[in-house]
C-alpha cells in the first residue's frame, strides 16, 4: 500500500510535489526518510523533492546527514546526486567532512558514473576545500585530462569554473 506522500511523487509534476509538501508540512519527516531509504521508485525523487523544500542547513534535516553521508556509497546513481545536492546546501560537521569528501573523491573518480553525479560530488569536494585549503593539491590531481575526457564540453566548463574558484582562494 502506498502512502499519500508516494503517491505524490510518482504521480505529480515536481510543482504539484512541492504544493504537496507545503500543504502538509507533517509529512516533512515522511520525506526525509524516503529520500534516505532504498525504496524503489521512491527514494530517488523523494531526495530530489527534498533539497528543492528544504532550508538551508535545514534544521529538520541536521540529524539525518550522518545517515546520508553512510549510505552514499551504497545507492543508484540517481539517489547520489540527489543527496549530494542536499549535503551541498547543509553545514557539514567536522566530524563527517573527511568522510564525506573521501566519498565524494571516490564518486568522481569512477569516470563511468553519470557526469552529473561526478559533478555534484565535485561541488561537494570544493565546498569542503574552502573550509581546508590544504586538501586543495587532492582535488588539481583530479582534474587531470583522464577525469574530464568523459564530460561534455559544458560539463568541463563547470568543473574549470569551480576550480578557479579554489586556486584564486589561495
Amino acid at each position: 500500500m502506498t502512502t499519500p506522500l508516494e503517491q505524490a511523487i510518482t504521480k505529480s509534476y515536481k510543482a504539484g510535489m512541492i504544493a504537496y509538501i507545503n500543504t502538509h508540512p507533517d509529512d516533512f519527516d515522511e520525506l526525509i526518510n524516503l529520500a534516505i531509504s532504498n525504496k524503489l521508485p521512491y527514494s530517488w525523487r523523494a531526495a530530489w523533492l527534498l533539497w528543492s523544500c528544504m532550508d538551508y542547513n535545514d534544521l529538520r534535516l541536521q540529524k539525518k546527514v550522518k545517515t546520508m553521508i553512510d549510505i552514499l556509497p551504497k545507492v543508484s546513481d540517481n539517489q547520489q546526486r540527489e543527496l549530494l545536492i542536499i549535503l551541498q546546501r547543509m553545514d557539514i560537521d567536522d566530524e563527517w567532512e573527511g568522510k564525506l569528501f573521501d566519498i565524494a573523491m571516490n564518486i568522481w573518480e569512477k569516470i563511468g558514473k553519470q557526469a552529473s553525479v561526478r559533478i555534484n560530488a565535485f561541488k561537494v569536494m570544493v565546498n569542503i576545500i574552502k573550509k581546508h585549503p590544504e586538501l586543495r593539491n587532492e582535488l588539481m590531481f583530479l582534474t587531470e585530462p583522464y577525469y574530464l575526457d568523459t564530460l561534455s564540453e559544458g560539463a568541463k566548463k563547470s568543473i574549470i569554473t569551480l576550480i578557479k574558484t579554489i586556486v584564486n582562494k589561495s
